[in-house]
């Protein structure tokens, strides 16, 4: 006999209590308890216990095997490289993207890798019927016999399917669209998806089948459905892009058997998803150089340095509000650096709209960009460009200097690696000779500005006995 009690979920942080609330005891969030129901065996064990061999005992972890279970390498080096290296057999990974990002597109070319090394995916589909799943594979040439669908909502059937014949992948679209009988609630609420991503963790240790989980997102842009829903999963995924652009960028949230700070870039085209090996080569492919407000940087998105282009616009206006729009950098970043900006080189920014972008998509979040941002807003600021083949590298602290970053060879190299000329770093980095790439060091804002541009800038100091001004 299964008795049930009710309790109550935050969404936010997955704290539970006993009765309704306005506020979370846990998190203090407001309106984020939801009713959550909870069975219980009122005697005897659980089916799962009862397969056991016999009662747990805890074991010295130095005595435990260490059996390290080989991960299934995808045809895609991009893939692997967010995975941690590939797939890991009894591993729950959580996809997320914004409804017609390329979820389903990447997961059907993921599968049609593993089906054409001669093993089985299974492929559930709660939303789309068998038919358009098939006109999507033969759309993306992924029609392999190997890979196996099922239409289906009920997740003791899913279960059942994969228990009777494990694949090696399996692939569920999506979480929401899943229901358990034994719960209450429909597809989506969050006792269906606590519940069902519970189970089917469990099933995935259990038997050693790798599951994928594609999960819608909330209008913020976070992947929907209780916050616990993320600790439970081994790795969250997440697909990031605009659907008017070319390039997506997948990046791994979290990830329990991997780096939890790589990235991979795909390309969307007619014939679905491409992987783009050289992402520097792409997003510099349209750079403006120059152009006045642009800089590149070279930003590591984990062991990855990426060449990136940032742009800024500064437009005078006599609105009493002016507009600070950032995209692909923290807006709370380029107010810092605006800030830095007027007082240590005596801009006014009171009466101008300040836009910046990040072109190609890519969301930039080290503080490394820092040094390029403040330049290409100086470059937009005096309507004069940035010389070509300059990359700039470096922290910007509050007092004005440039301050150390973290693999700066490897940035350095990547720069170089691409025919660039000419690179702005922190001074006393200590950076080791590179072909065709002379390097500058600079010690401060006023430092950076004067040795980017041919005239001296002016900010009170003096700089090797040449007064630096503001132009």
């Amino acid at each position: 006999m299964v008795k049930s009690t009710i309790t109550f979920v935050c969404t936010e942080c997955g704290g539970e209590n006993l009765r309704w609330s306005g506020q979370c005891p846990h998190c203090q969030a407001w309106n984020t308890l939801q009713e959550f129901q909870v069975r219980k065996a009122a005697a005897g064990k659980s089916a799962s216990q009862a397969k056991r061999a016999g009662p747990s005992k805890p074991v010295a972890l130095s005595e435990i095997a260490s059996e390290a279970a080989p991960r299934r390498t995808l045809a895609w080096d991009e893939l692997n490289r967010v995975l941690g290296g590939g797939i890991v057999p009894g591993s729950l990974v959580l996809v997320g993207g914004e409804p017609g990002v390329g979820k389903s597109t990447l997961l059907m070319h993921a599968a049609a890798q593993v089906a054409q090394l001669g093993d089985a995916v299974l492929y559930v589909s709660g939303e789309e019927s068998a038919q358009q799943i098939r006109m999507r594979a033969q759309r993306l040439g992924a029609l392999e016999a190997g890979i196996f669908l099922l239409a289906e909502n009920d997740l003791d059937v899913i279960c059942d399917a994969i228990s009777a014949e494990p694949p090696a992948l399996v692939i569920i679209d999506s979480i929401q669209t899943v229901t358990d009988a034994g719960f209450e609630g429909s597809a989506g609420s969050v006792t269906q998806v606590r519940e069902s991503a519970a189970r089917l963790m469990r099933l995935a240790k259990e038997i050693g089948v790798p599951i994928f989980l594609v999960g819608h997102v909330t209008k913020d842009g976070s992947i929907a459905g209780p916050r616990v829903l993320e600790h439970i999963v081994d790795t969250v995924l997440y697909l990031e892009g605009d659907r008017r652009q070319e390039l997506r960028i997948l990046r791994a949230m979290k990830n329990r058997f991997g780096s939890a700070e790589e990235i991979g870039v795909f390309a969307m085209g007619e014939a679905g998803l491409e992987e783009v090996p050289d992402p520097s080569a792409a997003l510099l492919g349209s750079a403006a150089t120059s152009s006045p407000g642009t800089a590149i940087v070279a930003a590591l998105e984990g062991t990855r340095p990426l060449l990136v282009e940032i742009q800024s616009l500064v437009n005078s206006t006599e609105n009493s509000m002016v507009r600070r729009i950032a995209n692909g950098i923290d807006v709370n970043r380029l107010h810092m650096i605006l800030a830095v900006l007027e007082k240590r080189l005596t801009y006014k920014f009171g009466k101008s709209d300040i836009f910046v972008s990040v072109a190609g998509g890519i969301r930039v979040t080290e503080p490394a960009a820092d040094l390029g941002l403040a330049l290409s807003i100086v470059s937009n600021q005096n309507n004069r460009p940035l010389p070509d083949g300059l990359v700039v590298i470096g922290e910007l602290g509050l007092t004005g200097e440039v301050r150390r970053v973290g693999q700066l060879e490897r940035r350095l190299q990547e720069a170089a690696r691409h025919g660039l000329t000419r690179a702005l770093i922190p001074a006393g980095a200590k950076a080791g000779r590179h072909s065709g790439l002379e390097v500058i060091e600079v010690g401060t804002l006023a430092e950076a500005v004067s040795a980017a541009f041919s005239t001296p800038m002016r900010s009170g100091a003096f700089i090797a006995g040449t007064e630096v001004s503001v132009s």
